[in-house]
């Protein structure tokens, strides 16, 4: 496996946790449950994801860029994480605020997939995308909660 493969498993169970939040009403162990479940996965993967590609990413020139804008919006979606968590779930403000987490996560993933994995791919060697792999899947199993 390498690091994109990796990285894909987890964006694919931040994409049916995110569908699946915005699907729920009111305040509700379902609603509870789901927002827990895509948050606990956007802050295990965000993490190894920073320290397993996008910090070994910046050592190349080509690769600052990228790094830095996608950590922008990894902080963007934990101040959404930060908003729903202070306000009430029943509330339509919530549901509001968890759609826009929702679409930010949509719109992070694509970006990735379609642009930020092909840059990258010309960056990292086979030997490296396989090691990062590795060591990020032994980073997001430390972080899941």
């Amino acid at each position: 496996m390498n690091i994109f493969e990796a990285l894909r498993e987890s964006h694919d169970r931040q994409r049916r946790y995110a569908r699946s939040l915005i699907r729920t009403r009111g305040d509700t162990p379902k609603r509870a449950e789901a927002y827990k479940r895509l948050k606990d996965e956007l802050q295990a993967h965000e993490t190894a994801e920073e320290r397993c590609f996008y910090v070994p990413l910046m050592a190349f020139d080509g690769g600052v860029d990228l790094s830095r804008h996608a950590i922008a919006e990894h902080h963007e979606m934990d101040e959404m994480m930060e908003a729903l968590d202070g306000t009430e779930m029943s509330s339509p403000a919530w549901l509001a605020m968890a759609r826009k987490l929702a679409d930010k996560v949509h719109h992070h993933l694509e970006e990735e997939e379609q642009k930020f994995f092909q840059m990258a791919g010309k960056l990292l060697g086979e030997k490296q995308k396989t090691q990062l792999a590795g060591q990020y899947e032994k980073e997001y199993e430390a972080q899941m909660p």
